[in-house]
Order: structure tokens, then C-alpha cells, then sequence
């Protein structure tokens, strides 16, 4: 399920990849399950890869079924960081940054 919602990630960004990197600003790394994605909305017109991204300004690491809870908007991210469910290593500040990309990126 987790490989759908980056599918839809990888297509937002090839479509909106300019307006989301004005919003960005910064390399996010995700790692849920043993899938990752590199979310680069810091460079360019943006760009995503599966794997490790070289030096991520944050990296969120959750299981699979958090990030598809997160995703359908029944996991807040933050109720999901207070309760263990979200790990963040590296500038938190910006991992708030990713709840308003998704909201444009749907």
C-alpha cells in the first residue's frame, strides 16, 4: 500500500514540482516499513527516489499501516509523532512543512 502512496507522491511532484519545492525548501527522506522514498523538493523543480536520498534535511520513519492512516487523514501527524508511531531525525520544524505539501499535492 505504501508503494501506491508514492506513486502518487512521485506523481505530484512531476506535476507541481516547482509550487512544492517554494513550499519545501528541503530534502525529506521516508522510510515506513521497508520501503523509502527521497522526497527532494529543495532543488530544481523537485524530484523523488526510491531508496536512501544523499543527505536528507529529515528523515520520518513510521510502520506501513501509520503512513497509510496518515495518508487517508485518520493519523494526525503530530497525535502520530506524541505517540511513538513517528520518528523524526534531523530538523523537525521542517517535517511540519510536509502536511500543507500533501494537502496541495492531492
Amino acid at each position: 500500500m505504501s508503494k501506491a502512496i508514492f506513486d502518487q507522491i512521485e506523481a505530484a511532484v512531476k506535476a507541481k514540482g516547482a509550487e512544492l519545492v517554494k513550499m519545501g525548501g528541503a530534502v525529506f527522506q521516508l522510510n515506513v516499513g521497508n520501503d523509502k522514498l527521497c522526497i527532494d523538493l529543495k532543488n530544481g523543480s523537485g524530484s523523488t527516489k526510491r531508496g536512501d536520498g544523499d543527505k536528507p534535511d529529515v528523515t520520518l520513519t513510521m510502520k506501513e499501516e501509520d503512513f497509510v492512516a496518515m495518508a487517508a487523514g485518520k493519523l494526525d501527524g503530530m497525535q502520530a509523532f506524541m505517540g511513538g508511531k513517528l520518528k523524526i531525525a534531523g530538523n523537525m520544524m521542517l517535517a511540519q512543512k510536509l502536511g500543507p505539501i500533501s494537502e496541495s499535492a492531492r
